[in-house]
């Protein structure tokens, strides 16, 4: 038979089957961990059923019964244990298991310690850096809760949740918290959670238990998932003591399902009192600023300027009326200054004009007839010539006068 198949030269099952089983039996012995999902050692050979507890993986062992026995308690179904044996391919029904000749389990300190590197190693990665975490809304509009079907932590976080605020919704989805298929379940219901538009905030959510029953919030896989949701995860795990990993690496923890479910949503009834408080205050606030406003206008009320606008006018009218009388006076007084000097002017005209001289009985005398030999008339002192006199005599009532001429020198 050819070492290589084709269309027209297929291989037949048994020749398949057969290099299957020689290759596998080339394999050495392996050490495998996993949980234990099925344990049946009735008869002489004991099956198991190994499963991966991150993962939908298992693979079958077979053991000699005894070796089962001699184990105790430490090989029952949900144990974390370790097992030495080698692969084996059985050629009757196609199936692939794992001959197994020691069995341990895991104990707690190994548990512990394996916890713990993981967290050193999740820390560095920066996981649990604080500036990750992200604020849940103060009033989501569905909670999403990941926790067991009737379980008390489902009843712990609704009831307080409800009582808080009456009209909370929840979108819960059942899952195994414990055992091999815990991981995986529990990473599906986040995912689908985290789709959800209307989910604001998913709570993972279980009671109490022992380091084993809590394994699975310590396993690298659910925190990875933990960390990649764009929805905030509060993780409300066991009781106040325990701590697995995924408390680390949630928005927020809570110490217990009972805290989680307080914390979700506000109190209605101290919400209602806080906002009737508020409302007093501002009620107080406005009262106390409209009165301030009202104090303020009365005292601009009161002003002089507002509670007599015309005192101004009247002030200024009183000023104006004074100073118009001044003014008044001013003018009379400066008119009689005036007509006085008028009057002393006119009266030095009349003392120095010719009416005085006339009204002292002085005359103005003018010749009706000229000849060469008589100067001419005389009008005004002014046309008369140099050297020109006048001489009026009075005597016996009769008027004489006289026009006397005496030479210039120069003509002479």
């Amino acid at each position: 038979m050819s070492a290589t198949t084709s269309e027209e030269d297929p291989w037949p099952v048994r020749t398949v089957a057969r290099k299957i089983a020689e290759w596998v039996d080339r394999l050495g012995a392996v050490w495998v961990e996993g949980q234990l999902a099925q344990v049946n050692a009735r008869s002489g050979t004991a099956f198991l059923t190994l499963r991966d507890p991150a993962a939908d993986i298992s693979l079958q062992l077979t053991a000699p019964a005894a070796l089962v026995r001699d184990a105790g308690g430490a090989v029952t179904e949900g144990s974390r244990v370790i097992v030495h044996g080698k692969p084996s391919f059985y050629l009757g029904r196609g199936t692939l298991s794992l001959r197994v000749d020691r069995i341990r389990a895991v104990g707690l300190g190994e548990l512990l310690a394996r916890i713990e590197r993981l967290r050193r190693l999740l820390a560095a990665e920066g996981l649990f850096d604080p500036s990750l975490k992200r604020r849940p809304p103060l009033l989501p509009h569905t909670i999403g809760l990941v926790t067991g079907r009737d379980s008390a932590a489902e009843h712990d976080v609704v009831r307080n949740a409800t009582a808080r605020w009456p009209a909370v919704r929840f979108r819960i989805e059942n899952v195994a918290v414990q055992g091999g298929l815990a991981v995986e379940q529990v990473v599906g219901a986040l995912r689908a959670l985290d789709r959800d538009p209307d989910v604001e905030v998913i709570v993972l959510a279980r009671g109490g238990g022992s380091v084993e029953d809590l394994l699975p919030f310590s396993d690298e896989t659910l925190c990875r998932a933990v960390a990649a949701c764009r929805t905030p995860v509060v993780s409300a795990i066991g009781h106040e003591p325990d701590t697995p990993l995924v408390d680390h690496v949630a928005d927020v923890r809570c110490s217990t399902p009972t805290e989680a479910g307080r914390s979700l949503v506000p109190d209605l009834a101290e919400e209602t009192a806080r906002i009737s408080g508020l409302r007093d205050r501002a009620r107080r606030a406005l009262h106390g600023w409209v009165d301030r406003e009202q104090h303020r206008l009365d005292d601009l009320r009161r002003r002089p300027v507002l509670a007599d606008p015309l005192r101004m006018v009247t002030a200024r009218e009183g000023e104006i009326a004074d100073a118009r009388a001044t003014a008044h006076r001013a003018v009379l007084r400066r008119l009689d200054r005036a007509s006085s000097e008028l009057e002393h002017l006119g009266a030095r005209l009349a003392a120095l004009g010719p009416t005085a001289t006339l009204a002292r009985g002085y005359a103005i005398v003018q010749l009706a007839d000229r000849t060469d030999d008589v100067p001419p008339l005389l009008r005004s002192v002014a046309d008369a010539p140099a050297g020109t006199g006048l001489r009026i005599r009075v005597a016996d009532g009769a008027v004489a006068a006289t026009v006397t001429t005496t030479p210039d020198p120069e003509t002479r």
